[in-house]
């Protein structure tokens, strides 16, 4: 797979083999971090949750928060919670790292916006390290959303995806790693059905053009990312 950024308003996706929905096991993950620029944040939590038989098996979750090297900015620890003070007793990424690759074992791993964020901003931390990156496949609902809706011309935020399904998402804890993976579940769930309904079994997504999030003003106006 190769995801080719062609503007600051779109990627490009190359040689995305779609998994046998029935065949296979599914772990959604999600990261907070610093702010919204994969190129100079870091991770500050990282959550996974498996999907199985349209439940969330929600006793095979994970949970960490990761200690991070960069100050945590005031707007992104009121939108996510996580304080600075938290981050002194957090375990460094590579424990943290670790102990998720384990959680997630050989699972199709499900992202929202995880093309354009989650993904890189892991393969940037793995190089800090020194430490391989999983080899994993990596679905992002976004993507597969695009892939069967090619003439809808929204964004396909993680809000769009929640209107679009009529998904009520009120028992959801937002912007908050293990509590986003559930709600992308969800979401996940609703998009598979699709793909099962319209028998989009083993195909390859090949130059697909996905439309990138937007910078939330908030992020514009502080300087700092998410």
């Amino acid at each position: 797979m190769t995801i080719t950024f062609v503007s600051e308003a779109e990627y490009e996706l190359h040689g995305v083999r779609l998994p046998d929905w029935s065949s296979r096991s599914f772990c959604v993950f999600d990261l907070e971090g610093t702010g919204i620029h994969f190129e100079t944040e870091c991770i500050t939590q990282i959550g996974a949750v498996f999907v199985d038989e349209g439940e969330d098996r929600a006793a095979e979750s994970f949970e960490s928060l990761v200690r991070s090297p960069k100050p945590i900015p005031q707007a992104i620890e009121r939108l996510t919670g996580i304080s600075n003070e938290a981050m002194a007793g957090a375990p460094e990424f590579p424990d943290a790292y670790e102990r998720f690759r384990r959680f997630v074992g050989n699972a199709v791993l499900v992202t929202q916006a995880g093309y354009e964020y989650d993904v890189p901003m892991l393969e940037k931390h793995c190089h800090r390290y020194g430490l391989p990156m999983f080899d994993n496949v990596v679905l992002d609902t976004k993507a597969l959303f695009t892939n069967i809706h090619p003439d809808i011309p929204d964004v396909v935020s993680t809000d769009f995806l929640i209107r679009y399904y009529g998904i009520d998402a009120s028992g959801f804890k937002r912007h908050d790693a293990l509590g986003d993976c559930r709600l992308i579940a969800a979401i996940f769930r609703h998009i598979a059905k699709e793909y099962e309904e319209r028998s989009f079994r083993e195909r390859v997504i090949d130059g697909l053009r996905v439309k990138r999030f937007r910078i939330p003003g908030m992020y514009r106006a502080e300087g700092t990312g998410d």
